[in-house]
């Protein structure tokens, strides 16, 4: 048992190491900066589509769909990950985790851009994926 244990703790921290954390942090960065840093630009426009009318067609409205995509994203999870994070790197952690969200909002945009882009009707006219 103990060596499967060292076996994973070695895999682990491969994959969660330094290399991960370039790999989304640079993958965030490289993300914004080819999109020319849309998700800072048009934060207004997000906005204006949250709280305003619905004119094209859809079943929810923009409140909803963000309230759902809040809820799929953000658990407690990340609630304990955050106070974790301060109780051991101090309220510096902070200053990092709000870098790596502004670079994240591209990530995260180009994941709802694909699932949008890809999702598909069924038989009854309703959206399946995305």
């Amino acid at each position: 048992m103990q060596a499967l244990t060292n076996t994973v703790n070695s895999i682990s921290s491969v994959v969660w190491g330094p290399a991960m954390l370039l790999l989304i942090g640079g993958t965030g960065i490289w993300l914004t900066l080819r999109l020319g840093f849309l998700p800072l630009r048009r934060i207004g426009f997000g906005f204006r589509q949250l709280f305003g009318r619905s004119q094209g067609e859809g079943t929810i409205s923009g409140y909803s769909a963000l309230a759902t995509a809040l809820a799929a994203t953000i658990g407690t999870g990340n609630i304990a990950g955050v106070a974790t994070a301060i109780a051991l790197g101090g309220p510096g952690a902070l200053v990092w985790m709000w870098l790596i969200a502004l670079v994240g909002m591209a990530t995260k945009y180009s994941e709802a851009v694909l699932a949008v882009h890809f999702r598909q009707r069924d038989s009854h006219g309703q959206y399946i994926g995305g």
